[in-house]
């Protein structure tokens, strides 16, 4: 056995503990979860989604946890001070993995739509609950069901719009070294329509390790707007797994930026489950000193007639490391299927290092579908052009790095994010955003 052994001891002697603070929708699985934890162990490098990062020596450190729900004080507009200049959004918190219920939110929202703690609406989440994210198929997914105690769940009925867009600010908080266990269930019926954006900040100079579970249903001719935003810091490690399933003529368009962070792994899941479906999946990296970032990908065609497009660029300085996994599967009968996967690559200094792996399995004859990588340097033609024209190497430098990455950032639908998200790119190159923007760790 590896590092999980103390995970699987820590479950049999807090079980009791653990349920105690869970509601009966959340424990209902959770033994199934432990066993499949225990028969799996955390995947090593031969597993082929997880080969280009090393989780057995992620989870060895001893972290603490907050299984007895202890209340941790913190001041989230004291901790978080980056909000998006002139997004009107319904505002929430999560401290760590629960809901922020000491602060009334801002922003209405229409009626039927519920924001808040998975510990409401048992009937809604225990059908939900662990339908996508199967613990027998995922190490993480299976640790993460067997240890968390509560989560965010999203709810927009029928043909319901909500215009305002929800930004939930992930606050990690904690004296000690900490390990937190997030869950988050995101339900769209027929006709609904939501633009969600995630915030991740770290509040405290310690060593955080962050397991995330998204679970996303989204029904027919439904439309979901989902952006997530991680400016944490060096010690941060975030493995965040996100589960979509898209029924008829539904959109989805789904946004990972990385700002900022220690040990990052991402891990996208999504299927179409019925025709006439369409989503666009993009990501944002930029990394630097020894940050590792991890995108893995799999878009899964089961139905005919549709869409989807990826599009992921990393700029790696320093001794950054970078990888990207993305597999489109086309399912026998899945005719008429589009898909383009483009992962495109800037190692702006000889150390950095990225690893590019687009796959396509297809088992359909009457399909549009490619795929397509680039790993390269800084264009040294448009450098000395630059130069010749009165503009510092330095200066050259940034703007080509800034003009390559802004490809992505343009895919934004809210258009003060994407505002927003050009300035903190910016910042970012300049080195002026080295932490999360504001907070107390960067006084």
């Amino acid at each position: 056995m590896g590092s999980e052994q103390q995970y699987i001891e820590l479950y049999q002697e807090a079980r009791q503990m653990i349920i105690s603070h869970a509601p009966e929708h959340m424990n209902a699985i959770r033994d199934k979860a432990f066993e499949h934890f225990k028969a799996q162990g955390f995947p090593t490098r031969r597993v082929e989604r997880y080969k280009y990062t090393d989780l057995q020596q992620l989870f060895e450190p001893n972290y603490g946890l907050n299984l007895n729900r202890l209340n941790i004080p913190v001041d989230p507009y004291e901790a978080f001070r980056c909000d998006v200049p002139n997004l009107s959004t319904s505002l929430y918190f999560m401290v760590n993995d629960a809901f922020y219920t000491q602060e009334t939110p801002k922003g209405h929202l229409p009626e039927g739509v519920f924001v808040g703690s998975m510990k409401e609406h048992p009937e809604l989440v225990a059908s939900h609950y662990g339908r996508l994210a199967k613990t027998d198929e995922d190490a993480v997914t299976a640790l993460n069901t067997m240890l968390a105690q509560d989560g965010l769940l999203v709810y927009v009925p029928c043909h319901t719009k909500v215009e305002r867009a929800i930004q939930v600010i992930n606050i990690l908080r904690s004296d000690v070294d900490l390990m937190v266990n997030r869950r988050v269930m995101i339900i769209l019926e027929d006709g609904a329509e939501l633009k969600m954006l995630f915030c991740d900040h770290a509040a405290d100079d310690r060593n955080f390790l962050s397991t995330q579970i998204i679970e996303a249903f989204v029904g027919n001719n439904a439309s979901l707007d989902l952006y997530c935003l991680e400016e944490t810091h060096h010690k941060n490690v975030r493995i965040s797994n996100v589960y979509i399933e898209q029924q008829a003529n539904s959109r989805v368009n789904h946004n990972v930026i990385t700002l900022h962070n220690g040990v990052t792994r991402n891990r996208l899941d999504l299927t179409f489950a019925g025709e006439g479906a369409e989503c666009g999946c993009y990501g944002c990296v930029i990394a630097d000193k020894k940050q590792h970032v991890d995108n893995n990908t799999l878009i899964r065609h089961e139905v005919p007639h549709c869409t989807s497009t990826e599009l992921y660029k990393y700029v790696l300085n320093e001794d950054a490391v970078g990888a990207f996994a993305g597999r489109v599967y086309v399912a026998h009968g899945a005719q008429k299927t589009s898909s383009q996967m483009t992962n495109q690559n800037l190692t702006a200094s000889k150390t950095a290092r990225m690893y590019t792996q687009p796959m396509l399995e297809i088992y359909a004859d009457d399909v549009k579908c490619a795929h397509g990588s680039t790993v390269g340097q800084l264009n040294d033609a448009a450098l000395f052009y630059m130069q010749q024209r009165g503009i510092s190497k330095k200066e050259a430098r940034l703007l080509l790095q800034n003009a390559f990455i802004n490809e992505v950032v343009d895919q934004m639908q809210l258009e003060p994010l994407r505002d927003r998200l050009h300035y903190l790119v910016e910042k970012r190159f300049r080195g002026e955003l080295s932490k999360c923007v504001g907070c107390k760790l960067c006084k």
